[in-house]
């Protein structure tokens, strides 16, 4: 009867933790009110759901998709060209057992086709993709907001029973976020201005914020060089669309080719820079900008449905822009260069497609509703996702570590012998794991055996920023540059989890070091350049002492 319970713990990824009420609750509980009944102290049981344990199963048919990623037919000339160059040396210089021959006609006919193959490859080969610059969007000081000031401004709106009030509370104060966060000032005005006018104010002070930082770093003009437009934005998306009101601000080139992402989650940047790379496949000598951003005004929860108030306590204002090149000439001044991107959808099955759920709650108010099943499917992605990238990323002697692992169980079938989990340190210097929220960064850390400097960047931006949905990822980058630690050859692994349910990855390696920001930097620069860092003036301050 016991082997039930525990296999539902282990299916439904469950842990346990028990606990006693304190001393004092027990003794003013012993008694009740005048009968005499006497009462035992109290336990207090909690289940938490956990990510699932990687070294319990691996799927073959990841690792097999990750080794058919790893590349197109056409990178595979240059090796096939060795042994064609070694048949035209044997051809030209041939050792018989009295003197030397030489066969013209067959050399010609090898170095031939050795020329043909090198030629195909140079048109086929995929062009490089390059990372100039990013920028993320700091909000001025009169929007930050507080935890207590969140708290106090949840309370007056009115709108939430005391139940509501007290989950909230519970889940801001746990939440990981600092008093330094961001909200857009429709929201926490009295009463809250929650319109289509305010909601637009808030997606071009975002947009147009970064934006102008990027391009006055760079020197791009957009009216003449930006040749793609990306925009992801899940839940805000009116007409025009938010790639059309970057158009008319900035009166782009009439054949711009734009792109509007909505409703693909926190994970929609990732998705953005990979059709940003395909585009840059097909357009040469081409520059691409991609916005990542969430607009907050229109989308505020003001129900009592539990699962829908985790995105009031932690997802808050913010946005990023980069400028990705194809341009062999941008090589030089560029800061990173895309190696890989890896995208997992497990919108097949009804759990993983429902458990991020855009809906209307009982009193018809609409929200987005986050399912307890949430951690577990999170982590079923996230497995299949690095599953498909480590044969992308990891040294030879981590995958060989696994194959043989691997072939002790399939081949063999010795008893006892776990799958083998790569240590993912080894293939990246650099990691940033979406700011989801404190839980699910610590999940993450404990699954992929990571350390707390590892995590930094990611602990930090949820810390300052808050959930800034799929720019949360530049934000963290922006962390490791600001304290100087990006070198050239480091590699930076992006991962991002969002509705649908998906996972998806991105791999950078640095071209150049990257110094570290200024704290004097901010005040220094003109007012017609702007940082592209948000971390100048607080850098200094982190991690705070609860992450060190």
């Amino acid at each position: 009867m016991e082997a039930a319970p525990a296999a539902v713990m282990e299916r439904e990824r469950l842990t346990a933790e028990m606990s006693f009420r304190g001393d004092a609750d027990a003794d003013a509980a012993q008694l009740g009110a005048g009968t005499g009944t006497e009462r035992l102290p109290s336990i207090i049981i909690k289940i938490r759901r956990r990510l699932p344990d990687f070294a319990r199963s691996v799927n073959l048919k990841y690792v097999k998709l990750g080794i058919r990623h790893g590349g197109s037919p056409t990178s595979y000339l240059p090796m096939l060209c060795v042994p064609v160059l070694a048949s035209a040396a044997y051809s030209f210089v041939r050792l018989d057992v009295i003197y030397y021959s030489i066969d013209l006609l067959t050399c010609v006919a090898w170095l031939g086709t050795a020329m043909l193959l090198l030629t195909v490859y140079y048109f086929k080969r995929p062009r490089p993709v390059y990372l100039v610059e990013f920028a993320c969007y700091k909000p001025d000081d009169q929007h930050k907001i507080s935890k207590e000031a969140f708290l106090d401004m949840t309370e007056s709106t009115g709108c939430f029973n005391d139940k509501a009030l007290e989950f909230q509370t519970k889940i801001t104060n746990r939440s990981a976020l600092g008093d330094e966060t961001y909200l857009p000032p429709g929201v926490q005005a009295r009463p809250p201005r929650l319109n289509m006018a305010e909601a637009r104010l808030e997606a071009e002070a975002v947009m147009f914020g970064c934006l102008d930082a990027l391009f006055a770093s760079t020197g791009i003009n957009p009216r003449r060089d930006v040749s793609i437009l990306i925009v992801n934005c899940s839940l805000f998306n009116p007409t025009p669309s938010l790639a059309s009101m970057i158009i008319h601000h900035y009166s782009m080139r009439e054949d711009v080719k734009s792109f509007n992402l909505g409703g693909m989650g926190c994970s929609a940047g990732l998705i953005a820079v990979d059709l940003a790379k395909d585009m840059l496949q097909a357009h040469p000598n081409s520059y691409a900008v991609v916005l990542s951003t969430e607009n907050i005004t229109l989308n505020w929860y003001f129900g009592n449905d539990k699962s829908m108030l985790l995105s009031n306590c932690i997802f808050r204002m913010g946005g990023a822009a980069a400028l990705l090149s194809n341009r062999r000439a941008d090589a030089g001044r560029a800061k990173y260069r895309l190696l890989h991107t890896v995208r997992t959808h497990k919108g097949a099955t009804d759990e993983c497609f429902n458990c991020v759920y855009q809906r209307e709650d009982e009193g018809g108010q609409v929200g987005v509703s986050l399912a307890r099943e949430l951690m577990s499917v999170a982590g079923d992605a996230l497995k299949t996702n690095i599953t498909t990238l480590g044969p992308l990323v990891l040294p030879l002697s981590e995958q060989l570590k696994f194959l043989k692992s691997l072939m002790m169980r399939r081949v063999f079938r010795a008893k006892g012998v776990r799958p083998y989990i790569p240590n993912f340190r080894r293939a990246f210097e650099h990691f940033c794991v979406h700011a989801g929220g404190r839980a699910v960064l610590e999940e993450v850390q404990r699954s992929l055996s990571l350390e707390d400097k590892d995590m930094e960047p990611s602990k930090c931006t949820l810390h300052r920023f808050g959930n800034t949905s799929s720019s949360s990822l530049w934000y963290e980058l922006a962390y490791a540059e600001a304290k100087g630690r990006v070198k050239r050859g480091n590699r930076v692994w992006q991962i991002g989890f969002g509705s649908g349910f998906k996972c998806n990855s991105a791999v950078w390696r640095a071209l150049r070091d990257v110094p570290a920001v200024s704290p004097t930097a901010g005040p220094a620069l003109a007012p017609e350049k702007k940082s592209c860092n948000p971390w100048v003036d607080c850098v200094a301050k982190y991690p705070p002492k609860a992450y060190v």
